[in-house]
């Protein structure tokens, strides 16, 4: 039994000590590209929602009396958000980056992702009434954002929360591996000392240099472990989708708030008054998009 457990730790010492630092290598590297997954997604929602908040001051400007329907307004201008920053762009693609956010957003599904953000928050206002008190539209923001399955999943596979739990102890992790690794490499040198000849001055030297190589190269693992730790705890911190995101979920809340405050009612009817060619032509792209995503949920 006990010959069995020591043959076990020698095996793992062995592999440990060549596959430790590699491991550590790949798992950084695989843990900053799903940062920088949760960063592109986080940030197209954030650019998104900057829109639709540039367009509702717009509205503001243009009409600043109370008047219309509060559905009816927050419809327009989501809608027309949605067509003007993803339908035209992938139909005319007037500028270069254009092609690549194309792409961008069809890898990432931020389309799909903001239909149903559209979809989902319009199906919470649609029965809201006046005359009882402003909505608590930072809770609905927060339950459409929270609630969507696009955007709570990097690539539509992971979970959003889970990684970025997991990536946040990654730093402590790469230090507990490193230190690890020199443990194991000094476990793995130490033996050599057994073949020393103190007799023999010039094979001890041999057998010393030998030994102070291996610790040399053992105590590199935590080297290695400090420095991916500093640089992913830098990553967490500056690409933290929280801070993001709560950015995100405020500047919704304005704007909806403030459209609130325009609307006389909250009568919802099939298109309103005073629509533009541009908001009628978004709204039919926005039913036939939302159409398409319910089919194919179906």
């Amino acid at each position: 039994m006990n010959e069995s457990i020591v043959n076990l730790i020698n095996a793992v010492v062995v592999y440990a000590t060549d596959y430790l630092m590699p491991l550590l290598l790949f798992g950084f590297v695989l843990a900053v590209v799903m940062r920088l997954l949760i960063t592109v997604t986080v940030h197209r929602q954030k650019r998104f929602v900057k829109e639709f908040c540039k367009r509702v001051h717009q509205d503001i400007a243009t009409s600043p009396e109370p008047k219309g329907s509060f559905y009816n307004h927050v419809k327009r201008a989501l809608t027309r958000t949605y067509f003007e920053t993803f339908e035209l762009r992938a139909r005319y693609k007037r500028r270069n980056e254009d092609h690549i956010m194309s792409v961008g957003d069809r890898v990432f599904l931020i389309q799909d992702g903001i239909l149903r953000l559209i979809d989902d928050f319009l199906q919470h206002i649609r029965y809201l009434r006046k005359g009882h008190g402003q909505p608590d539209f930072h809770e609905i923001s927060n339950s459409v954002f929270g609630a969507n399955p696009v955007f709570n999943r990097v690539l539509g596979i992971f979970s959003m929360s889970r990684t970025n739990d997991v990536l946040n102890i990654l730093p402590s992790i790469f230090i507990v591996g490193g230190i690890f690794g020199t443990f194991l490499g000094i476990m793995r040198a130490l033996p050599e000392l057994t073949a020393m000849d103190i007799t023999n001055a010039e094979a001890s030297k041999v057998v010393i240099d030998n030994f102070l190589i291996k610790i040399s190269f053992a105590l590199s693992t935590s080297i290695l472990g400090i420095v991916l730790s500093i640089i992913m705890s830098f990553m967490n911190t500056l690409l933290s989708p929280t801070n993001t995101y709560v950015e995100i979920v405020d500047a919704f809340n304005s704007a909806s708030e403030i459209m609130w405050n325009k609307s006389e009612n909250n009568e919802a009817d099939n298109r309103g008054e005073g629509i533009s060619e541009r908001e009628t032509e978004a709204m039919e792209a926005f039913d036939l998009a939302v159409a398409n995503l319910h089919a194919r949920r179906a």
